[in-house]
């Protein structure tokens, strides 16, 4: 089982960078990525929407997938369901991110193991908009 510790959401929300990848982030309103993006821009984060529609959503450009961003990402936050989160760590890894964030009820044991084991920090089941005032 997967051991989310504070120090861990706490580094990865502090100290590994401001530029956050929000897969599954789009421009409908009502899904939980578009207003946890609104509370990470207000957190000084840079959020990059990832979506197959590659709109702008909160004034940035979209993008395809993880690979089509043609700039380093810190932080993926992942908001696609448990059994498509897999892959997305995966190219979180291959893009060179610094931590994955699965979002509250996305878990992937496999995908956890596996980003964790290629030095990235994780987050499970978790998300950083609970987490940002709890943690200060």
């Amino acid at each position: 089982m997967h051991r989310d510790d504070d120090a861990t959401v706490r580094r990865i929300l502090t100290e590994l960078g401001d530029t956050w990848a929000v897969v599954g982030l789009s421009t409908n309103r009502s899904r939980a990525a578009y207003g946890v993006a609104e509370v990470l821009q207000r957190h000084g984060k840079r959020v990059v929407p990832v979506h197959p529609k590659a709109e702008p959503v909160h004034g940035e450009q979209g993008y395809a997938s993880l690979a089509d961003i043609p700039f380093d990402v810190d932080v993926v936050d992942v908001f696609v369901n448990s059994e498509l989160a897999g892959a997305v760590a995966d190219e979180a890894v291959a893009k060179g991110a610094k931590a994955v964030w699965f979002q509250l009820g996305v878990v992937d044991e496999e995908a956890y193991e596996r980003t964790r084991a290629a030095g990235l920090d994780m987050v499970m089941d978790r998300c950083p908009a609970i987490e940002i005032p709890r943690l200060r």
